[in-house]
C-alpha cells in the first residue's frame, strides 16, 4: 500500500521542542500547500483519494484514526504524536475518525489545491485502481 510512516526528529531541551520539516529531506516532495484540520467532532471526513497528489498528515495535538484503502487492503493508522507523520501517497481512499476533543491535524500537499483530481466516489476509486 502506498502510505508510509515518517518519524521526524526532535530537537529539544527543558524549554521546549522542534520539528523542522522540509521539502525532499524528511518530506519526500516539494511542500506546495499546508493546510490544517480543527474543531472536529464525532462525523468521519475525507471519504476521498487523490490521482495525483501526495500528503504528510501530522497530528499536531490530540489524535485520530486514518482508514487507508488501496482498493485491495485496508488499514487503519492512529496518528497522535507531532513528531511521527503519514505519507499517504496517490490512490489511497482515506477516512478518518475517532478524533480525540483536542485533534489538530496538519497537512502538507504536494501540489496546490485541484478538485479535478479527486476521487470523491468509492466506486469510481475501484475502477480507478482495479
Amino acid at each position: 500500500m502506498n502510505y508510509k510512516i515518517l518519524n521526524f526528529n526532535v530537537i529539544g531541551d527543558e524549554r521546549g521542542k522542534l520539528v523542522s520539516l522540509e521539502s525532499f529531506k524528511n518530506i519526500p516532495f516539494d511542500i506546495k500547500r499546508v493546510y490544517y484540520i480543527y474543531d472536529t467532532n464525532a462525523e468521519p471526513r475525507g471519504f476521498h483519494a487523490h490521482t495525483r497528489l501526495e500528503q504528510v498528515v501530522v497530528a499536531l495535538a490530540g489524535s485520530c484514526e486514518f482508514e487507508l484503502d488501496d482498493g485491495k487492503n485496508k488499514e487503519i493508522i492512529k496518528l497522535n504524536s507531532p513528531n511521527v507523520g503519514l505519507y499517504i501517497g496517490v490512490n489511497i481512499w482515506r477516512i478518518m475518525r475517532n478524533f480525540s476533543n483536542n485533534c489538530r491535524l496538519m497537512v502538507l500537499a504536494s501540489d496546490y489545491y485541484n478538485e479535478s483530481e479527486y476521487i470523491r466516489d468509492y466506486n469510481e476509486f475501484l475502477k480507478v485502481v482495479k
